[in-house]
């Protein structure tokens, strides 16, 4: 077990495609989901778990975002917010390597903003950070067994060993784990990380092949919010658990 991350990035640059049937003037990190904006579901996470600094890339819309961050953080203790810009898009791996100034020298959480948790219990970020160590791990995954998933429309993305490892789907038709986009990552993968855009994948890669992949269960439901139809079912599952009925 190894310290706490105290900071964080949210990955909040990408284009949204599919939720621009929603509307395409709004960026998705700031489409509502449970009566607030997705960002603000992860950035609330974050500061329950006690990060004190989060960087956040932008791309798309990026001026509507930067001013709801200004507003989330106009408040007595609220966490320190970084910008970074991307002018061009980094995908995943880059924007992360580009922010890596701003994280440390530390383990940091990084998380997408097209996801809901509905915690099963203890936070899941609580427990991502007490299953991390250092000495082991390069990367340690928040992955949901696939039924309790919603809005997810693959077969898995992992298998997850005794140990805690994972390994790929590769070729086989389901894998029983979906990667929630919540995660901790070590600097040290990215020692030898591309300039430019690229996935995130690259190191997961690296980090399986040096058996240092690890993969944390979710005990609560994922809600994945990347089209319409993930919105809708989020919004009715939330409903749901408003109403006590999910349980």
């Amino acid at each position: 077990m190894s310290a706490r991350p105290t900071r964080g990035m949210v990955l909040a640059a990408g284009l949204g495609t599919r939720m621009r049937a929603v509307s395409d003037t709004v960026p998705k990190p700031l489409v509502s989901v449970g009566g607030k904006p997705l960002i603000a579901h992860v950035l609330e996470r974050l500061e329950r778990t006690g990060v004190t600094g989060i960087v956040v890339n932008t791309h798309h819309l990026a001026a509507q975002i930067e001013s709801f961050l200004a507003t989330f953080t106009d408040r007595p203790g609220a966490p320190r917010i970084h910008i970074s810009h991307e002018e061009e898009r980094l995908e995943t791996g880059g924007g992360v390597r580009r922010a890596l100034p701003l994280l440390g020298d530390d383990a940091f959480y990084v998380v997408n903003c097209d996801v809901v948790l509905a915690e099963g219990g203890t936070p899941a970020l609580s427990c991502l950070a007490a299953a991390w160590d250092g000495e082991a791990m390069d990367a340690l995954l928040l992955v949901c067994p696939l039924p309790r998933t919603l809005g997810y429309d693959s077969a898995g993305d992992f298998f997850r060993h005794e140990d805690g490892r994972l390994s790929r789907r590769g070729r086989a038709q389901a894998a029983p784990f979906v990667f929630t986009g919540t995660q901790i990552l070590h600097p040290r993968l990215f020692v030898d990380a591309p300039a430019g855009a690229y996935s995130l994948n690259r190191h997961y890669d690296e980090a399986l092949l040096a058996g240092r992949l690890f993969g944390l269960e979710h005990r609560g439901h994922m809600l994945h919010v990347g089209s319409p139809e993930g919105l809708e079912a989020a919004e009715r599952y939330l409903a749901a658990e408003r109403r006590g009925e999910n349980g």
